[in-house]
């Protein structure tokens, strides 16, 4: 009885010595994979290593007040809606007008930002502000037929913008010589050309102006979100590869669009204004463009005004500062002596930690349509592989109830992959598929939030822990299918018998190994957090 149950124990620690070295030995082979598939990544694309801002701007005084700006009266405010007419088009605008007021009016045409294009909603709390302080205000809808995420032509835009400046120069009431644009966001890429080309534009306000070319802005907002979130470093790898990348499908030329040629004939008096608490903008590398540009017109008139804590929108807890539409009214009623008063750069002092600059071009991946069609064409090889079974199974199955129908005899089953290897196939292909459809959601949704100026740590952190798990949780499904092949064949048998079944075990097996390769080109096995 001793003897027998010292065997039992014996065997049992022989069976938990042998499973724990299997576990080990998969657990290496796991580790060996994602190495490899590590440095894979690493060398396959740029880096992002941006460059820190040396010189700050410092503001010169902590209130914003426009210094030879006058007290600014109030007025009732009446509105309308007239129509402007453009190049095979037309759009509505509403014009905001003080009541009473005993002088021919300054005018302002708002330019809208990439978040607003309808005048019911947009700027309702700028343009009340100005025309109750005596100022026409007009806010045109955004022309939405030429218009979309993948083409936008700001030289065309600016010359419909253009047309509701031609419309409120004329309105009754308003001098024409006193209209000028306030731009914000994507506007600050407009309203420069429309001054550059039509010098009767009395001033130009930028709002939030992104002043870099957008891919460069688009780079710098993800980055600076990225880190106000604080997400795992091997998420800002595919910040370089996919802001540099062309986008499949072409489109997107605007990208590149950069404004400065324009600036630098800007001629006008030109307020510059950014909320210390917009993480999207380069609001010291901005000003200071602004500042240089105009410079080489010869136009000293430039303002520069922050806001503390206000957004991207100059907004602080949801409303519009009071204090910058007090600003905002005063400097455009006291112009043109306003231009040029002190101080030139005031308000909170802004911090911008790194500079937007040129994104690095992916090596490999700069095409998307490549990396689309590689993408593509390695979903196809897994999920044809399932289907070349099923209609070998179907030809089997017709041609064994042809035999039996003329009395032969079927005995001999058709080839069939060895046991255990057909599930772990399967799953080693729905499994990378399914992480690099993690990978696409996680993407999208951080460049949205990332848009909207969102924070959302559920998604950006457990997002990016979850595909990484994800891409892991392949890995280890490809050690095993490894090792289930290797098994079989050292005991004599054949893992995927057959033409049919060894194209579908190649078919599967390349490609998720090409899904994972794009996995870790995305960074999803850096190593490290």
């Amino acid at each position: 009885m001793l003897r027998s149950g010292g065997r039992a124990v014996s065997r049992v620690s022989t069976d938990v010595d042998r499973h724990v070295g299997r576990s080990y030995r998969v657990a290496a082979s796991t580790a060996l994979g994602v190495v490899i598939l590590a440095v894979l990544g690493a060398v396959m694309g740029p880096q992002w290593d941006p460059v820190p801002l040396a010189d700050p701007l410092v503001v010169e005084t902590s209130s914003t007040a426009i210094g030879s700006a006058a007290p600014v009266g109030t007025y009732e405010v009446r509105t309308s809606v007239v129509t402007v007419q453009l190049d095979g088009a037309t759009v509505d605008a509403r014009i905001s007008e003080p009541v009473g007021l005993d002088e021919p009016a300054r005018g302002v045409v708002f330019v809208h930002g990439a978040g607003t294009g309808r005048f019911d909603t947009a700027f309702l709390e700028q343009a009340h502000a100005l025309a109750a302080s005596g100022i026409v205000a007009m806010v045109p809808n955004k022309r939405l037929d030429t218009y979309t995420t993948r083409h936008r032509d700001y030289v065309l835009m600016a010359a419909d913008y253009a047309a509701s400046v031609a419309v409120l120069q004329a309105y009754p009431g308003v001098d024409p010589d006193r209209v000028g644009i306030y731009a914000e966001s994507e506007g600050g890429w407009i309203a420069p050309v429309m001054a550059a080309q039509d010098p009767s534009i009395a001033f130009v306000v930028l709002v939030s102006s992104p002043v870099v070319p957008p891919r460069e802005q688009a780079a710098f907002a993800v980055d600076s979100y990225l880190r106000n979130t604080g997400v795992p470093h091997g998420v800002f790898r595919a910040i370089p590869r996919a802001v540099g990348m062309s986008l499949p499908g072409g489109g997107f030329e605007y990208a590149d669009f950069d404004v400065t040629p324009y600036q630098r004939q800007m001629e006008q008096p030109v307020l510059v204004v950014y909320g210390t608490g917009d993480a999207s903008m380069p609001t010291i590398q901005g000003a200071e463009q602004v500042l240089r540009d105009t410079a080489v017109a010869g136009n000293g008139d430039v303002t520069v005004r922050y806001y503390e804590g206000a957004n991207h929108g100059i907004r602080v807890g949801g409303e519009v500062d009071p204090v910058f539409l007090r600003d905002l009214s005063g400097w455009v009623r006291g112009l043109p002596a306003t231009g040029d008063s002190a101080p030139r750069v005031a308000g909170a002092q802004p911090v911008q930690t790194y500079v937007a600059a040129p994104v690095p071009e992916p090596r490999w991946f700069g095409d998307g349509d490549v990396v689309l069609a590689l993408a593509i064409g390695a979903v196809a090889l897994i999920l044809l592989g399932p289907l070349a079974v099923l209609l070998a199974r179907g030809v089997e199955e017709a041609t064994d109830r042809v035999r039996r129908q003329r009395g032969a005899t079927v005995t001999v089953p058709g080839p069939r992959f060895a046991r255990g290897v057909l599930p772990r196939l399967v799953a080693l292909g729905v499994g990378a598929i399914l992480t690099v459809a993690g990978l696409v959601w996680y993407i999208v949704a951080v460049a949205r939030l990332a848009l909207d100026y969102q924070r959302n740590d559920v998604v950006v952190q457990g997002g990016w822990v979850l595909v990484r798990i994800l891409g892991i949780a392949v890995v280890v499904v490809g050690v095993l299918l490894l090792r289930r092949c290797r098994r079989v064949r050292l005991a004599g048998g054949v893992p995927a018998p057959g033409i049919v079944r060894t194209a579908v075990l190649w078919s599967g097996v390349i490609g998720s190994v090409l899904l994972l390769v794009i996995l870790a080109y995305w960074g999803v096995f850096q190593l490290g957090i």
